[in-house]
């Protein structure tokens, strides 16, 4: 084990709150980055998380920081730091870095207070038995509630108020002292007493020359380069390239010992060789009798949605990217889907609707692919008549309604945070979806807290925006799923001339089939061009028509190069054409243009 003590810890915050503001802080005060390299959100590598101005990748980073004390004199500390995404989409990739660590720095912004994912993240950090080091952020802003939100976080985690720091990530005020903290109640690795290697991996990526490349942090035991490794639970095995730490970007050493996180370059090309959550050991454990690391619980996706490449040539280009994505990004699952309007695709899990967005961007910055993405939806499960069960993603799947004996979909607890002006704005907006109120709760004098059950379709598409909206920003939510109950659904199909439209199809609460539906096809009134013939659009349910919209024919003027002589000439032509559209009605299909399944199904 290496001699310089070692503190791992990482930041947890709401999102927005200043995490990758007080990361390039500390950069700056270890010295790990030099100033004349150094940016705003350094450790954020990817533009679309410099656009946004959020963390989507957790992104560890080695820091050396030497204290001065009185008694012991100056000693070299070695701070591996975690920086980990705010948005609760991203949940997973906060719980894989909190497993790799002993502590974590609970930022809240003075400007803003304790919102829905500040607790999240807590009830996380909590769960692992970390030590908390609270400190509040932006205390430098002209309207921050420094005084107020350190009593809020006091109430939360049952402390005193001066416990809680007061820092400002912006001018680096207060962070030394915040560092110095981290340094003193954070706990050191467990010391090793055990020689066999044990790496769990909480992330990866994929070089086109080391192959797969484990993140890792060495709970027991220690790896030099040219270690014949084995991923226990895929039983893949390879050899470690390199090993080394971040810095932020990837320095080769020697080893890599208990306590200390790095990565391994593994050499594995195929990128579901090395799996997050799996153990990584030596080839001769092997057939022996060895304890893997707990890892991490699988992950379930929230939210569905089909992409489907604009050129079906394409196909070959998506699978591959989605494969690439997927090993740095466990929370994402997909699946071979096919459409008779839309070609081949995949049906794409997600942990929420940013989650979806940040894929379907990649995909089009990172591998140039245009893409269809259809309406997002969630997971049903389906009880027949027989009593067997299946799971339902999309609503072309759903079987035969006289098969079906019940319908259950997904419930999640839902946690508004909220300024107490707003109470009534945000009790109106939860009114118009379906609901179970649980309790309304008062976190400080400016900040309260609604709990309601709601089903999990009725929040993923614009519920969000929505929220800020009526709150004019200061609003946040949160949820997690709590369960599956049975609904009153049915499938609403869209019909074009009489012909259901698969793509088009969705699962519905029965009591508002008839809103979804008229609103449908008055959209694709408007998308789909005119044809030679009327085209009726009909939302149906079962037999049952609900709305109807017709789509006026479109006429050539077959009477245009007549210059004269007798009327019947002209209604002679015009009857033939009227006979001509009657027949096209009867007998044709509308063929619908790959640009109106864009304009319908992309959010």
């Amino acid at each position: 084990m290496t001699a310089i003590p070692i503190r791992n810890f990482c930041i947890i915050a709401h999102i927005d709150h200043g995490k990758s503001t007080l990361a390039d802080r500390l950069l700056e005060l270890t010295n790990t980055v030099q100033k004349r390299e150094m940016r705003a959100q350094y450790l954020d590598t990817m533009d679309l998380e410099r656009e946004r101005g959020i963390t989507i990748k957790l992104q560890p980073v080695r820091m050396r920081y030497t204290l001065l004390t009185k008694d012991k004199g100056q000693t070299t500390y070695e701070l591996n730091l975690i920086d980990t995404p705010g948005h609760v989409d991203f949940s997973y990739e906060v719980s894989r870095s909190l497993i790799a660590v002993e502590g974590a720095i609970l930022l809240v912004d003075a400007t803003k207070g304790i919102q829905a994912q500040t607790l999240a993240n807590l009830h996380l950090a909590r769960k692992q038995n970390l030590t908390i080091i609270a400190a509040v952020n932006k205390i430098d802003m002209a309207n921050a509630r420094t005084v107020v939100v350190k009593n809020e976080i006091a109430h939360l985690l049952h402390i005193d108020p001066s416990e809680v720091m007061e820092i400002s990530g912006k001018t680096g005020e207060g962070v030394e002292k915040l560092l110095e903290r981290v340094i003193e109640y954070v706990p050191a690795p467990t010391p090793d007493t055990d020689d066999t290697l044990r790496a769990l991996i909480f992330d990866s990526s994929f070089d086109a020359y080391k192959g797969v490349i484990a993140f890792v942090r060495i709970v027991t035991g220690s790896i030099k380069t040219n270690t014949h490794i084995l991923a226990w639970a895929t039983g893949a095995r390879g050899d470690a390239l390199e090993v080394g730490y971040f810095s932020p970007r990837l320095v080769s050493s020697d080893t890599l010992s208990s306590g200390e996180i790095g990565y391994i370059a593994t050499g594995l090309k195929d990128p579901s060789a090395i799996r997050v959550g799996d153990t990584i050991t030596s080839v001769s454990m092997k057939g022996r009798d060895f304890k893997p690391l707990e890892g991490y619980q699988n992950i379930h996706p929230m939210v569905f949605a089909s992409f489907f490449p604009e050129n079906g040539e394409q196909y070959d280009e998506l699978k591959d990217a989605l494969g690439k994505l997927h090993l740095g990004d466990a929370a994402l699952a997909y699946e071979p889907e096919s459409s008779a309007g839309l070609g081949r695709g995949f049906r794409v899990g997600f942990l929420g609707m940013l989650h979806s967005e940040i894929i379907s961007e990649r995909l089009t910055r990172e591998f140039n692919l245009k893409l269809i993405i259809s309406v997002p939806s969630v997971e049903y499960e389906v009880k027949l008549q027989n009593e067997t069960v299946q799971f339902i993603r999309s609503a072309a799947l759903l079987p035969d309604p006289s098969r079906i004996k019940e319908i259950s979909e997904p419930i999640v607890q839902l946690e508004i945070i909220s300024p107490p002006t707003y109470l009534g704005a945000v009790m109106d907006l939860v009114s118009g979806i379906r609901n179970e109120y649980i309790a309304t709760e008062y976190l400080g004098t400016e900040t309260v807290m609604l709990s309601y059950r709601v089903p999990l379709a009725e929040i993923v598409t614009d519920f969000y925006d929505r929220l800020k909206s009526v709150t004019q920003g200061y609003a946040s939510m949160g949820y997690e799923p709590v369960g599956m109950k049975s609904a009153d659904l049915v499938r609403l199909d869209i019909l074009v001339a009489g012909e259901s439209v698969e793509p088009f199809a969705r699962i519905v609460p029965r009591e508002q089939s008839v809103r979804i539906g008229r609103a449908m096809i008055e959209k694709l009134k408007v998308t789909l061009p005119r044809q030679w013939f009327q085209v009726v659009l009909q939302a149906a349910v079962g037999g049952k028509i609900l709305a109807r919209e017709d789509i006026s024919a479109l006429r050539k003027d077959v009477t245009g190069y007549l210059y004269g002589g007798d009327v019947t000439r002209k209604n002679k032509l015009l009857d033939k054409q009227k006979r001509g559209k009657a027949r096209m009605k009867a007998e044709g299909k509308v063929d619908i243009p790959h640009d109106v399944f864009l304009k319908m199904l992309k959010r």
